[in-house]
């Protein structure tokens, strides 16, 4: 099993972008669980910060601990329904940012390579064209600068660590990932990715809502 590095979560305060009474659209800083893990050690986490201020908040999707941005939570059981029902059948459009190793010499691409967990290492994943699920993301390089790209993913899927490993399958690991960048790749502060825009329909009014957080990078 992969080593993780000691959690230390941020103490930013909470920024909201949307509540109403069914939602509630937050900012999600790097370095914070989604949710609860394992111990008593890892009990802090943006659900529960946020259900000091919304106590009826429950939980529709996650972002990894390292990653950043913009995250929906349900406020009524309805709307986690609804939601929840959104993200499964893939009707959501999430576009994240990410800052990766090396020049990019296409414009943009898809990547289709399936993934599973790496059992050994987890809580890594890796490509498995036999064995693993399916998983798809589109990228498209927005600006290239001496040894790294800075580039837009959407994914279509929502594997673990998608966007992680399929930039590096592409060679252009994700810079400052604690799991799968090393040495130079490796030295940077934070993992260089965040989720810059949230797409959903209202629960309620079905009315389609867009929520986006600029990347802090």
């Amino acid at each position: 099993m992969t080593e993780i590095t000691p959690y230390d979560p941020p103490m930013d305060p909470l920024v909201v972008l949307h509540e109403d009474s069914d939602i509630v659209v937050v900012v999600k800083p790097a370095g914070l669980l989604s949710v609860p893990g394992r111990g008593a050690h890892l009990a802090d986490c943006l659900l529960t910060r946020i259900q000091v201020a919304f106590p009826t908040a429950l939980l529709v999707h996650r972002l990894d601990r390292d990653t950043s941005g913009v995250m929906v939570f349900a406020l009524t059981p309805h709307a986690q329904r609804h939601l929840s029902k959104q993200f499964e059948e893939r009707k959501t459009k999430k576009t994240y940012v990410a800052r990766v190793w090396g020049q990019m010499a296409e414009k943009s691409g898809t990547v289709d390579f399936p993934l599973i967990v790496d059992w050994p290492n987890r809580p890594l994943q890796m490509v498995d064209h036999e064995n693993g699920k399916p998983a798809h993301t589109d990228w498209r390089v927005l600006k290239v600068k001496d040894s790294e790209t800075r580039v837009r993913l959407t994914p279509k899927t929502g594997r673990s660590h998608q966007l992680r490993v399929h930039m590096l399958a592409l060679g252009h690991v994700i810079l400052g990932d604690p799991l799968y960048a090393k040495g130079d790749a490796r030295a940077f502060d934070r993992l260089m990715l965040h989720s810059e825009e949230l797409r959903i329909s209202h629960p309620e009014s079905g009315k389609g809502m867009s929520f986006r957080a600029k990347a802090p990078f």
